[in-house]
């Protein structure tokens, strides 16, 4: 069986859109691939700033005027919803699109698509799309800054800054000596390649564990340790990250069966258990309550999901505010 490879063939025409050694969060944010650690910190500063604005429920007016094209050409709550309550927090225009009654159900480009509303006036563009290196098509061709809403099995940057962020607060900002373990569909997940290209440039350590079928090559090639399995990628960890298990994994004959994989790769109390005591336990969202983590890890004091959760709009403050500013469209 076909295992999907986490590294691009450097020799396809297509690798530069993965490959961004000296990537910055300008005015685009196309992934966390080759985003230096200075970098990622004064975004962290600025969504925790975000944040104690947010939990005050003020206002902003920094990005009054800026128009924010949200382009979600897959299904998404909490990255389309944070990022629309992010812009209007900041002031912008949010300008929702979705494929569904758009010209693209016509029969008309993605590119063709979007550029007819950047030529609004539209500044920012955040673009979901099942494409990976979508993002990257759309900001070489399009004038106007791009974030990457999450592509295909590619990267979804967002998800990974606010995640980073959880474990600063749990790990009172000190990355260097910590492991995480992050367990489930590796080969699929780019929530899980996000957070391992931050993770790494922040200086923690990554112990990976799932079955065999989901796991990518060239995965311990970005200093990833892989365990046989999830007891042994839990021991002695100060974090856990549970990745959800697609349904289309089982049509696919990937896993056996969802009750399978929650008995040999699932965590639960006992699992968890093994981790340090002061150990956080991290999900992306949407989970699979009793399949790759039990109701008793969401809702038990070990976990940071609602935290996540919390955390998602105010990075999505930070990175509107950063790229708009890139672009001279911020006050």
């Amino acid at each position: 069986m076909t295992v999907s490879t986490l590294i691009p063939n450097p020799a396809s025409p297509d690798a530069g859109l993965f490959h961004a050694a000296d990537q910055v969060i300008g005015p685009h944010l196309l992934g966390l691939a080759g985003v230096g650690r200075a970098e990622l910190t004064a975004v962290l500063d600025s969504a925790v700033r975000y944040r104690e604005l947010m939990r005050t429920r003020e206002t902003s007016e920094v990005l009054r005027g800026v128009a924010v094209c949200l382009a979600f050409f897959e299904d998404s709550t909490r990255t389309r919803v944070s990022f629309e309550l992010a812009a209007r927090r900041l002031g912008a225009m949010p300008i929702v699109v979705f494929p569904q009654g758009s010209s693209m159900s016509k029969g008309e480009s993605l590119l063709d698509t979007l550029q007819t509303i950047v030529s609004m006036r539209v500044d920012l563009v955040v673009v979901r799309h099942r494409s990976a290196g979508a993002p990257h098509y759309l900001a070489r061709h399009l004038d106007a800054g791009v974030i990457n809403g999450g592509d295909g099995a590619h990267e979804h940057p967002t998800q990974g800054l606010l995640d980073l962020l959880a474990l600063r607060d749990a790990w009172n900002g000190r990355f260097e000596g910590r492991r995480i373990a992050i367990v489930g569909d590796l080969a699929h997940s780019r929530v899980a390649r996000s957070a391992i290209f931050g993770l790494v440039t922040m200086g923690a350590r990554i112990t990976v564990a799932g079955p065999a079928t989901l796991m990518p090559e060239g995965i311990a090639d970005l200093g990833c340790e892989i365990a046989p399995t999830v007891e042994d990628a839990l021991r002695g960890a100060d974090a856990a990250m549970a990745l959800r298990i697609q349904h289309e994994r089982m049509e696919k004959s990937l896993i056996p069966s969802t009750r399978e994989y929650a008995r040999r790769w699932g965590l639960n109390a006992a699992r968890v258990h093994r981790m340090n005591p002061e150990a956080v336990v991290l999900h992306p969202g949407p989970f699979n309550r009793d399949v790759e983590i039990t109701s008793e890890v969401v809702d038990g004091p070990r976990s940071v999901i609602w935290r996540q959760v919390e955390n998602g709009a105010a990075v999505r403050c930070a990175v509107l505010e950063r790229c708009a500013r890139a672009r001279g469209a911020a006050r």
